[in-house]
């Protein structure tokens, strides 16, 4: 099993500056984050898919294992994830890492 994992997230364009401050600050792990732009729903999904905006924001964040399912929770409650339209989240494992700062 892996000793860490990636937790990647995306949302809409404008919402992930709150939900990165509150991870970082309450987990003490470090969050990048960076622009991007959707494909593929918009389109099958026909007229209200216009409604949908194609600029997201994507996070990511290294956690030890036994953190990533805690940590995947608070991004699911923050972000709103449960809700249509407002984004989704992975876990992937992480097979090797150097550099991994974790504050004490």
């Amino acid at each position: 099993m892996s000793e860490f994992k990636i937790i990647t997230c995306i949302v809409e364009r404008g919402k992930a500056d709150k939900i990165v401050e509150k991870i970082s600050s309450s987990t003490g792990y470090g969050v990048t984050s960076y622009y991007a732009r959707g494909t593929g729903v918009r389109e099958k999904i026909g007229f209200i898919g216009r409604l949908i905006e194609p600029e997201k924001e994507v996070f990511t964040t290294v956690v030890p294992a036994e953190k990533a399912d805690e940590v995947f929770d608070k991004i699911v409650e923050l972000a709103h994830l449960k809700e249509p339209g407002k984004g989704f989240a992975f876990i992937q494992d992480v097979d090797r890492a150097v550099g991994f700062y974790q504050r004490d």
